[in-house]
């Protein structure tokens, strides 16, 4: 038998498998395909949408499904297409609309099965498109047709989110979805049930894989239920403290090649399920 043979490990990707600069460290690369070669399954649990998740398809060749939209769906980036995936109910509209009138300086996205689409503009979303290369496809919110996977809000000010979560949070509608801040200038509305750490489960379901043979790492508030859920959970030292309150272990920064730090360690035991 393999050494990490039955094993599924997922990674966040920005301030956690990614450095600084937005590269895979040639010490990450290598640990990664000597953790497959030993049987292991190695992918990542992710925000992004497959559009946006290529580029780092390209980078590490997973040897497995990947999770994507923050806990909304599985997606076989070998034969292109999704194997689980949930969206969101017509009446989200509702929740957009209170955004549009009551919160008019932010940014709004719609991440549907296909594309990511533009409803709304501002610096945050120029900033986003800078970072992620994707095209400027805008429309009114009325006129999405497609399923929608998750609706995410931008502003350059992170008190301007605070304000936004709260109210968000506050509304009537509010127990019809989840909310999770993803990023600095980012804040996110989600199916309700949608998590990294029920999209980690769901994984393992899907690959047979025992749910006690999962290892997770993050960095960031949306990455707290995937660290929890894990057989082996992680926070990168870079992390937020809420990150680091529930995983089993800390290990270095994300500048200091993390994902073979963690592999190193479970080969040689350090790192154990609990």
């Amino acid at each position: 038998m393999k050494k990490f043979e039955g094993m599924l490990f997922c990674t966040d990707i920005d301030g956690t498998l990614y450095s600084d600069d937005r590269s895979v460290s040639k010490e990450n690369f290598e640990a990664i395909e000597y953790f497959k070669s030993e049987g292991g399954l190695f992918t990542f649990i992710t925000g992004r949408v497959p559009l946006t998740a290529k580029e780092i398809c390209d980078a590490i060749h997973p040897n497995a499904p990947y999770g994507c939209i923050n806990g909304g769906g599985v997606y076989d980036h070998v034969n292109n297409k999704y194997l689980w995936s949930v969206t969101l109910p017509d009446e989200v509209m509702e929740m957009v609309k209170f955004v549009d009138e009551e919160f008019p300086e932010i940014g709004v996205q719609f991440n549907t099965l296909s594309n990511i689409i533009f409803t709304k503009d501002n610096s945050a979303m120029e900033w986003f498109r800078k970072i992620t290369g994707v095209p400027n496809v805008c429309c009114n919110f009325w006129e999405v047709k497609e399923p929608i996977l998750k609706i995410v809000f931008a502003h350059e000010n992170g008190e301007e989110l605070d304000e936004l979560a709260l109210a968000l949070n506050s509304h009537k509608m509010a127990g019809k979805f989840d909310f999770i801040r993803s990023e600095y200038k980012l804040y996110e509305l989600l199916p309700k049930g949608s998590s990294k750490g029920n999209l980690l489960c769901k994984m393992a379901e899907l690959l047979n894989v025992d749910p006690q043979k999962t290892i997770a790492v993050g960095d960031y508030n949306n990455d707290v239920s995937m660290v929890k859920a894990a057989g082996m959970g992680f926070a990168v030292a870079n992390a937020v403290d809420e990150v680091k309150q529930v995983a089993d272990y800390i290990t270095v920064s994300n500048n200091e090649h993390a994902i073979a730090a963690i592999i190193e360690g479970i080969e040689n035991g350090k790192f154990r399920v609990k």
